[in-house]
Formats: C-alpha cells, sequence, structure tokens
C-alpha cells in the first residue's frame, strides 16, 4: 500500500491516533453514523473526542459544545445559579473571555472561573494513585478533543488552523501541518 504523504492524510493519522477514528473512516463507515452521536465517537485511541469545526465560537475562541457539555454533566448546580438570568450565557463566555485576555488560559484552568456567586472548575487535575475514587471520577469527567480545519479569524474567515486541541472546549494546543514533499 502507498502511503500518503499529504497534509490531509498527516491530519487523519493524528486524529486517529487521539480519538481511534478519523473524519474519512466516518463517512465511509456504518459503524458510526455520520457523527450524529457524538459521545459513540470518545474514548477510543488515546480518550479523544472529535471536534466539529462548526462548534468553535470564532469571536470567544472556545468549542462552545464541548465548552457547555463538560459545564452541564460536571456542574449543574453552578449553571443553576445563573440560569435565573436570560443573557447567563453570554455573561459567562463574556467573563472567561476577560478573565483569559487578562490572565491566560492556563490560570483559568488552575483557578476555575467566578461568574457572579458560581464558580466553574475548568479542568479536573490528573489523579495520583493515591487519590481518592471522585478524584478519578472528576478528571474522567474532562472533555479532551481535536479538531481539524479549524476557521479562526473574524477579519479573514477564510483563514484556517489546520489543528486544535481542546481541554473542556478551551483551546490548548494548534498544529499547523506541514511536509517536505508537497
Amino acid at each position: 500500500m502507498t502511503s500518503q504523504t499529504n497534509e490531509q492524510a498527516l491530519e487523519a493519522a493524528i486524529e486517529k491516533h487521539l480519538t481511534g477514528t478519523n473524519l474519512e473512516e466516518i463517512r465511509t463507515s456504518d459503524t458510526y453514523g455520520i457523527a450524529s452521536d457524538r459521545q459513540a465517537l470518545y474514548r477510543g485511541g488515546n480518550g479523544y473526542y472529535i471536534g466539529d469545526r462548526l462548534d468553535f465560537n470564532v469571536r470567544y475562541g472556545i468549542d462552545e459544545y464541548r465548552f457547555w457539555s463538560f459545564l452541564e454533566t460536571t456542574q449543574k448546580d453552578e449553571l443553576a445559579k445563573l440560569k435565573k438570568q436570560s443573557d447567563w450565557k453570554l455573561k459567562i463566555l463574556e467573563r472567561l473571555d476577560r478573565m483569559i485576555k487578562k490572565y491566560g488560559v492556563l490560570r483559568i484552568w488552575r483557578k476555575g472561573l467566578d461568574v457572579d456567586e458560581a464558580h466553574f472548575t475548568m479542568m479536573y487535575p490528573l489523579p495520583l494513585a493515591s487519590s481518592s475514587e471522585k478524584v478519578h471520577e472528576n478528571f474522567e469527567s474532562n472533555q479532551f478533543s481535536v479538531t481539524r480545519q479549524v476557521r479562526y479569524s473574524l477579519t479573514n474567515p477564510g483563514e484556517e488552523i489546520d489543528m486544535v486541541i481542546f481541554i473542556n472546549g478551551l483551546p490548548f494546543a494548534t498544529m499547523e501541518l506541514k511536509n517536505h514533499w508537497t
């Protein structure tokens, strides 16, 4: 079999390693359908979700689907404190945007995010072997994802980053893939 040396093949190989499958396999296989069940595509490979580039909110620089999914599944009580307000989602996003611009995303993962009377943990740390079962469960609730061809610019909507890795919807790393042959 001839090896593929183009950029798309490299993206597919990285995605398959992280998630256990890739978009090309999903499109040609009836096993998964057309990614309608996002949970079914998780915990293969090394435990990453396959992200959808349409879920990326360019204004706030987050994968909104993973961001809200993480908060809804891990911190319903804290969200309930804000859901009484009509613009609660916008309030959270605006606060997140201000805090990331002021302190950076690493501080948000370490310290969390405070919005009015609610406190959100934005990432659960890797547990030690001696950690409690709850600490292990919390870490397992993190949502790691990889998304291909992310459009990131409001002023130049055609510009794309080849791959972005997210933790709970917040970008962790970007990759611009190149090779010497093409």
